[in-house]
């Protein structure tokens, strides 16, 4: 049978989507196609959103711009003297490294000097050249000078945005300025020949404020969905690699100055990705773009914030010391929000803390693509073929069932194995392919072995117990007429004095009073797992043990015996109105080896017992008037049951068809 379905159509059908779809992935290549990198993305948020927070290292703090600060100080920008004192305060407290979330493009417009400058000519008259020179050149007057010389006093890191797309009403030629040291480990690749990004200008800080240690680029590239899930390190611009404001304000706060850029070298193509970014003894991984695949602390406010506000007014605050401090903002007003898998309003100075933190613990995510390719390969071939023996071997249900476990573990596989270890692997392309092979393997399964179940339930359920069915559905090859030997055990139970009885019915009110009876004691037998075999008259026989094995069968026949002799005070209940004396059954049930099986002609037969065992049920059953009892077992039901029901010895008795004599007993239930 296994291997009549491991040569049917629906297994090789599952095989050649299994290898078909393996060409097909190579045929795609690379990139991936934004329909499968998008979901990806999705199942990546899944798992963060399974996986929780988790720890930051509390060496990353943020001094935020918030909404008290903005009531308390007033509106955005704020004049740069208050900003040269909130960096004073921050240095002051130890930071190792200041990093600032924003730029400063144009002069401070709230600025004395700015003032004053337009006073110039009406001053002239009344002071002299020398006077007006030094009073505009005074550091109190122009705060964008009190600012700078704040910044230049060391381990500031000033933010700028890289541009790509030509500003034609600002055609700044202005280049940033990085005090970082930028190196390609390797000596037989070029910038030229990186994937990195390259910007064409730069929207930089005005010339006075423009004075810190060093500058990184504030650029923060969303996905197609819009959701922030990895930063580039690096960019490029007229073939210079300029840093992040993260990377930087990290290489500051960990006190190196040398970058080193490494790159793939299984490639000989025009165009090299990148692997990672060191620096010391450290070992940055980055997508082929240079980008930090983020591992995400978790929702908005996991780090440690300050009010700008509060560190103004209560200077002294040691928990900045040797911190690496970000001044960012999280006003609603000032609209610098992300979406991230854990919350769809992360201020973006959090983006940054976080690469930070990511670089602090050595732990982002990494990303090869020739892994996961193998890996997809891999779990394509095995899974796909294992799915589709799944599918075909094992029966509707536990096929069904199977095919759910089979993707939870191709899901919870990817989580423990790859996800918790932080290594990135897209399985989206594997799951559509388990889905096209379920699908097509269960369509043929339907046509194939669905419609020949389907005959054989209906056809059999007319005349056979729905036991028997659903034991026909698990395994056809039970249609042989060929029987097999069994010990089971069999009750025969009849009505008494039924032919008197019936003469005095109408028509309508016998079939109204069989049907109901008949129904009560076989629901009664089905309920205690017996196959009802047949009606004969008022008669019905019945077994237990088969089609399906059922090592208690003496004992559910026993009980099945003795609820049908309790539910017929219900019964006579039923028909007082149709003044009908009540009535009473006799049972026979002997335990013994038969042969079951279907027996009959190749045109129409039925599964049912047949032997000497079965017949001497059917005589117990009619010794019950003899008697004057209900309920008669023989001897091999007694002594198998013996101590589980009380049975009262009545006789030893020679049956018709029997040359020994049998002993008989009455059951009843242990008080």
């Amino acid at each position: 049978m296994i291997k009549k379905k491991l040569l049917s159509i629906p297994f090789f059908a599952g095989c050649f989507i299994t290898v078909a779809s393996c060409f097909l992935f190579s045929y795609i290549g690379l990139p991936k196609p934004v329909l499968l990198s998008g979901i990806d993305n999705k199942i990546m948020d899944t798992m963060f959103f399974i996986r929780g927070p988790e720890p930051h290292t509390g060496r990353v703090v943020i001094v935020d711009i918030d909404e008290k600060s903005l009531q308390l100080i007033g509106q955005w920008p704020w004049p740069r003297n208050i900003m040269a004192s909130l960096t004073r305060a921050i240095r002051d407290n130890g930071a190792s490294a200041i990093g600032f979330d924003m730029v400063f493009p144009e002069p401070d417009r709230t600025s004395p000097a700015r003032q004053l400058s337009g006073l110039t000519p009406l001053l002239k008259d009344y002071l002299s050249p020398s006077v007006l020179e030094q009073i505009m050149s005074s550091e109190g007057l122009d705060y964008d000078v009190a600012f700078g010389n704040e910044i230049s006093k060391g381990k500031v890191v000033l933010g700028y945005v890289l541009q790509f797309i030509v500003d034609k009403f600002n055609p700044s030629l202005k280049k940033p300025y990085t005090s970082a040291r930028i190196h390609l480990f390797s000596s037989d690749a070029t910038l030229e020949d990186l994937t990195i990004h390259s910007a064409c200008q730069a929207l930089v800080n005005v010339k006075a404020v423009s004075l810190g240690e060093t500058e990184g680029f504030l650029n923060v590239f969303a996905d197609y969905s819009g959701t922030v899930r990895s930063v580039p390190l690096l960019l490029k611009m007229d073939n210079v690699l300029y840093p992040s404001l993260a990377l930087e304000a990290w290489r500051l706060g960990i006190g190196n100055t040398v970058l080193y850029v490494h790159t793939d070298r299984r490639f000989r193509s025009s165009q090299i990705p990148v692997m990672g970014v060191s620096s010391s003894k450290y070992f940055i991984p980055t997508s082929n773009d240079a980008r930090l695949l983020l591992n995400h602390r978790g929702p908005a406010r996991t780090f440690k914030y300050i009010s700008a506000w509060d560190l103004l007014e209560h200077t002294d605050h040691p928990e900045l010391a040797n911190k690496i401090v970000l001044i960012g903002s999280s006003a609603t007003g000032l609209f610098d929000f992300k979406a991230t898998p854990f919350s769809n309003a992360m201020p973006g100075v959090e983006i940054n803390a976080t690469v930070i933190d990511n670089l602090l613990k050595q732990d982002p995510f990494e990303y090869d693509i020739f892994t996961e390719t193998a890996i997809i390969y891999t779990m394509i071939l095995f899974g796909g073929i294992l799915l589709t023996m799944i599918l075909c071997l094992a029966t509707p249900i536990l096929s069904g069932l199977s095919t759910v476990l089979f993707f939870v573990s191709l899901f919870m596989g990817n989580y423990y194995f790859f996800f918790l270890n932080r290594i990135q692997v897209g399985i989206t392309y594997v799951v559509l392919v388990f889905l096209c092979t379920s699908f097509v393997v269960s369509i043929l399964n339907y046509f194939m072995e669905g419609r020949a179940k389907s005959y054989i339930q209906k056809a059999f359920s007319h005349y056979v117990s729905p036991g028997v069915v659903r034991s026909l559905l698990r395994n056809p090859a039970r249609l042989s007429l060929a029987g097999e030997q069994k010990e089971l055990t069999i009750l025969f139970s009849d009505i008494r004095n039924f032919s008197s009885l019936s003469e005095n019915m109408d028509s309508q009110v016998l079939g109204r009073f069989m049907n109901q009876y008949l129904t009560r004691m076989s629901r009664i037998i089905m309920e205690n797992g017996g196959t009802v075999d047949k009606f004969i008259g008022d008669a019905v026989m019945a077994f237990w043990g088969a089609p399906a094995d059922e090592p208690d069968h003496a004992a559910k026949a026993v009980r099945t015996a003795l609820l049908m002799q309790g539910s017929l005070r219900d019964f006579n209940k039923s028909f007082t109105d149709f003044d009908l004396p009540d009535i009473s059954i006799g049972i026979g049930i002997n335990t013994g080896t038969v042969s079951v099986g279907n027996f009959g002609s190749m045109d129409r037969f039925d599964y049912t017992v047949m032997g000497d065992n079965v017949n001497l049920a059917s005589r117990l059953e009619n010794t019950n008037k003899e008697y004057g009892t209900t309920i008669l077992v023989s001897e091999s039901v007694a002594r198998t049951l013996k101590g589980r029901f009380k049975f009262r010895y009545v006789d030893q008795v020679k049956v018709k068809g029997r040359a020994q004599q049998v002993k008989i007993y009455e059951p009843g239930f242990l008080s």
